[in-house]
């Protein structure tokens, strides 16, 4: 019997095309890389080296109001405005800025010079920082209340402040060393001095941010005001329907704090090349498997008169059937190993420019599954193709 079907596959091999078979795998190769190449890039450009700073994992923005002429009153968000935009497509988390209702003020001393300052406070819900350090909470019994710094004001301290005035400079470590002592002074005559340290910075949030339940519970205590007003907007915006925003935006007056706008149109530029060379490389490859399929047509009406005459030996149109299946599934293997192996070689080429940006090397996982998807779907396809071309032949139509 191993003869015998030893011999079937010398005669079906006589009529197989080599050019084309060679044609379809060129392409296929093609085809299959640059898909892959554009789903490693993708997962690259999202992939941050830095795991202090998100910058390109989500895009975050925050907004206000325009400030016109001498405001007297808060300009802040009214409820009906924060609905409004919590409703967008586009968002896909909002959170509110709370400010402190009462004066702060801060001292420190460093080498026997001592400074003060005013200081404004305000808080955010702990999911939209970008760097969340342990223990941030406050606990009113011990005292202490926690800071996060926006990672620009200490450069501002650095090369503004501390050398004109004699002061050392600090690093971002040293700077969690320094003491710090917060004045509170509120309008209702109640007064309070909490000691206070950086515990961390902030490349997302222009603020000088304290915790949650820290600026609820000073609110509650040193100032009388219950109508307490929202003056700045974060916003986690949603990728998959985040067209849109700008315009919204523009239409109702707001601004983006910040250059975040132009973050995000970073990130979204990555997104739409990766896009576009899946496209580009999802249209290679239907060409194809449109190349084989009629290779495969082709192949079988040019073998039909060998197929009949195998009908009257007894022959079952499985075995012919397995011999063509076998080919395809070895020629499919190698295009996807072929495919793989140059993603990897590609990858080389954009692996400098990301890395400069502080991204790069990302899970690979993802690619490897689309190759094993693509391989499994066109094998699927192939092998169907090949049943039912030969068994138009065994069973045909009268």
């Amino acid at each position: 019997m191993k003869k015998i079907k030893t011999g079937i596959g010398t005669l079906l091999y006589k009529n197989i095309s080599k050019g084309q078979l060679l044609g379809y795998s060129c392409a296929n190769v093609i085809g299959l890389t640059v898909i892959l190449c554009s789903v490693l890039f993708y997962c690259d450009s999202r992939h941050n080296l830095n795991k202090e700073d998100k910058f390109f994992s989500d895009d975050y923005i925050v907004i206000t109001k325009k400030v016109k002429g001498i405001n007297l009153e808060p300009v802040a968000f009214t409820q009906e405005e924060i609905e409004k935009i919590s409703q967008q497509p586009w968002v896909k988390k909002l959170g509110g800025f709370a400010s402190a209702d009462f004066s702060v003020g801060a001292s420190v001393d460093m080498g026997g010079k001592g400074m003060s300052t005013y200081l404004f406070l305000e808080s955010v819900p702990d999911e939209f920082f970008d760097l969340l350090p342990q223990g941030w909470t406050f606990d009113e019994h011990n005292n202490y209340v926690p800071i996060v710094l926006n990672k620009d004001y200490l450069a501002l301290y650095n090369f503004g402040f501390a050398i004109p005035q004699g002061l050392p400079q600090l690093s971002e470590d040293m700077i969690g060393t320094v003491p710090l002592k917060l004045i509170i002074r509120g309008e209702n005559g109640r007064n309070a001095v909490f000691n206070a340290s950086v515990v961390g910075f902030s490349s997302r949030l222009n603020t000088i941010a304290v915790p949650q339940n820290f600026m609820d519970w000073a609110n509650s205590r040193f100032s009388d005001n219950n109508d307490k007003k929202t003056s700045r907007l974060i916003i986690k915006l949603d990728r998959l329907n985040s067209s849109g925003w700008e315009q919204f935006l523009a239409d109702e007056g707001y601004e983006i704090a910040g250059d975040k706008e132009g973050d995000s149109k970073i990130s979204n530029f990555l997104s739409l090349i990766s896009g576009v060379v899946a496209a580009n490389g999802v249209v290679i490859c239907l060409l194809a498997l449109f190349i084989l399929i009629l290779s495969i047509f082709l192949l079988l009406q040019k073998s039909r008169p060998m197929l009949r005459n195998l009908i009257l030996l007894g022959f079952s149109p499985l075995q012919p059937s397995r011999y063509y299946e076998g080919i395809v599934l070895k020629l499919n293997s190698l295009i996807t190993l072929f495919a793989v192996g140059l993603t990897f070689i590609c990858r080389m080429i954009w692996t400098s420019p990301l890395g400069a940006l502080g991204l790069g090397h990302g899970n690979v996982l993802f690619m490897l599954a689309t190759a094993l998807i693509y391989f499994i779907l066109v094998s699927v396809l192939n092998i169907m193709v090949i049943r039912k071309h030969l068994w138009s032949i065994w069973l045909p139509k009268d």
